[in-house]
């Protein structure tokens, strides 16, 4: 074999090794696995602004992470359809939702959390106080069946973000007496969708902020029975 063709042999051996290389690269890439990005679930941002924080007078009130909620408890229009007038507010414990009766077959929708079973409000009745940051006292019922917690709240506590009827509340009369049942904020929001309460209705703070502007002192409410839940929404 003379020189020449000594170094083309050689030559193409180290092309072959090359291209069997380069051949083994490109099959360890093709059946690699390929990792999924994971991404988070992307949120509105009109939704997303309703539950931002937002000051309240002196109070900052905490946003809400959104895309941890349950999709439809976030405060949104819904088709319903009742003989209750619009400013009507029927609450449907059963289903978990407050709605407010508007113009044109619609209403607000609101998720909420309920009372405990045994401790619920049924029937109607009117809003005859309306209040911010309202005060709140345990009631003596709610003292006796649990002092511990209870009794050292005997005096009450002001109004602020660390109250449980956060940031409003709409105080329900029948006959010109206080029901002592309320619609109001809780500084607990993984509570709506839930049956936690003493009796009251609570909602998030954002949306009592929001319904409380919407409905003036005077209005009724109008709390279902089990055989009227899921009757109205479309």
């Amino acid at each position: 074999m003379t020189p020449a063709n000594a170094t083309l042999t050689r030559s193409g051996l180290r092309l072959g090794a090359l291209l069997l290389l380069a051949a083994g690269i490109s099959a360890c890439s093709q059946t690699d696995p390929v990792r999924p990005k994971i991404e988070t679930p992307k949120v509105a941002e009109s939704i997303a602004s309703m539950y931002a924080p937002m000051q309240d007078g002196e109070e900052t009130v905490p946003g809400i992470d959104v895309s941890k909620m349950n999709p439809k408890n976030v405060r949104q229009v819904v088709d319903y359809k009742t003989g209750y007038p619009p400013g009507t507010i029927v609450v449907d414990p059963y289903a978990r939702f407050l709605y407010l009766v508007m113009e044109n077959g619609k209403a607000m929708r609101y998720g909420v959390g309920v009372a405990k079973a045994g401790m619920e409000f049924k029937g109607e009745a009117d809003i005859a106080r309306k209040a911010q940051w309202p005060g709140w006292v345990p009631t003596q019922s709610m003292i006796k069946r649990d002092p511990e917690r209870y009794a050292p709240l005997a005096a009450g506590l002001p109004g602020g973000i660390k109250n449980p009827l956060g940031a409003r509340a709409l105080y329900l009369y029948q006959d010109g007496r206080d029901t002592l049942y309320r619609i109001h904020g809780t500084n607990e929001p993984w509570s709506i969708g839930k049956s936690v309460s003493s009796g009251c209705i609570r909602l998030l703070n954002h949306d009592i902020i929001d319904l409380h502007r919407r409905v003036p002192k005077g209005s009724k409410v109008v709390v279902l029975g089990p055989e009227e839940t899921g009757i109205g929404e479309i």
